[in-house]
């Protein structure tokens, strides 16, 4: 990547929050800590300041990306008392300070991860209980409620407060449309496809950070839609569409005889494959057609440079290729027999090809699937469609 590219993605913004937003999750943030520094220095335990490190990364998450799946309750209080139970127990029983710390936070994602309730701030919450010094070490397991459990219900009711209260925002994200709101049928919108516009629009709309790229809810959309596509077509495999008798040649293949066999059976590539069938490449038109501009020859017209470039040379040295596989494209990609053919709708996009050579699950060439075929099947589809 350009070092320009890089210097602009650091400052790259995160979403289009409004000021409001951005205000409100200042004021959450200061309410939630100054109240649970007040609460823990009044009613809590000694060590009870020290835990206020977590609680401020956790107050980030809770007013300043609510909508996000790490602020919801469950992972933020499973998160932080999961984390301490597992801190407490590691300075326990592991006597190496470091390895106690190190063990905290591996088990305390691990057992975030499942029990479904990761929390990043949890991390240090668990390591907290290991390295928080005597006085977090005298309360032992009583640290999990006091001052972490403390702190965890001083913020958790800051947080429905705040963001209930709030015009725009709304906690807990339930799974299902809020009352009075209208979910987006995704039928509607099934022929459409959306714009980088449309999608930075309905961030806008939402008026709230939402901790997913731009480029991912695109690359989310898209797969989403293939799935859908998918769902809908049943079982359409690649085995169901690509062409069996399939041309193919090997590395050492003179140049003119790959030639004159695209040329006669009209086709624009071949795989290439080793003496199991197993594919090592593809050659194309393409590939012929790049190298001839490559190539010095004395020979003004094009055409005649490519004859040039395809005839053997008949001396003992040369400066051009002579075989196929000197020019062909490796590595190439593949699919299998049995992968459904909307699978292969990313490969031709993205990758900028046109033929996918289909294998077996030893590699071994049977079958070849063009543009022009999936682009068949996909009509079919779609003209059967009410």
């Amino acid at each position: 990547m350009p070092l320009k590219q890089i210097i602009v993605s650091l400052f790259r913004p995160l979403g289009p929050v409004s000021l409001r937003e951005k205000i409100i999750s200042a004021i959450g943030g200061f309410l939630g800590i100054f109240l649970a520094a007040f609460f823990s220095q009044n009613f809590g335990a000694e060590a009870a300041p020290l835990l206020i490190a977590s609680m401020g990364a956790s107050s980030v998450l809770l007013y300043g990306a609510p909508h996000t799946p790490m602020a919801q309750p469950w992972p933020f209080v499973g998160g932080h008392l999961i984390s301490a139970v597992i801190g407490v127990t590691c300075f326990l029983f592991i006597p190496e300070p470091l390895a106690a710390a190190a063990a905290a936070v591996a088990l305390a994602i691990f057992a975030m991860h499942l029990t479904n309730c990761l929390h990043p701030p949890g991390g240090a919450t668990a390591l907290a209980m290991v390295i928080g010094g005597v006085e977090m070490h005298r309360l032992g397991y009583g640290a999990v409620l006091d001052p972490v459990g403390l702190n965890v219900v001083v913020l958790m009711v800051i947080a429905l407060l705040v963001n209930n209260l709030s015009p725009g925002r709304r906690y807990p994200m339930l799974a299902t449309a809020a009352a009075g709101e209208k979910s987006v049928t995704p039928m509607a919108f099934g022929r459409m496809k959306l714009s980088k516009e449309d999608i930075k629009n309905a961030l806008r709309d939402i008026n709230a950070y939402i901790d997913v790229a731009e480029k991912d809810l695109e690359e989310i959309y898209s797969r989403a839609s293939l799935h859908a596509v998918r769902r809908r077509m049943g079982e359409v495999t690649c085995r169901d569409i690509m062409t069996r008798d399939v041309a193919t040649a090997e590395y050492g293949d003179e140049l003119a005889t790959v030639w004159e066999m695209l040329r006669q059976r009209k086709l624009k590539g071949a795989p290439v494959v080793d003496r199991a069938r197993r594919v090592i490449g593809i050659v194309t038109i393409v590939d012929f057609l790049k190298r001839v501009d490559q190539t010095q020859h004395p020979h003004p017209l094009f055409f005649d440079r490519l004859r040039a470039f395809i005839r053997r040379t008949s001396g003992l040295t040369t400066d051009k290729p002579e075989v196929i596989g000197e020019i062909m494209s490796a590595p190439v990609m593949t699919a299998r027999e049995d992968t459904h053919i909307v699978s292969l709708i990313p490969m031709f996009s993205e990758h900028n090809i046109h033929h996918v050579p289909i294998v077996d699950k030893d590699g071994c060439v049977t079958g070849m699937v063009t543009q022009t075929d999936l682009s068949v099947a996909l009509y079919r589809y779609w003209a059967a469609m009410p």
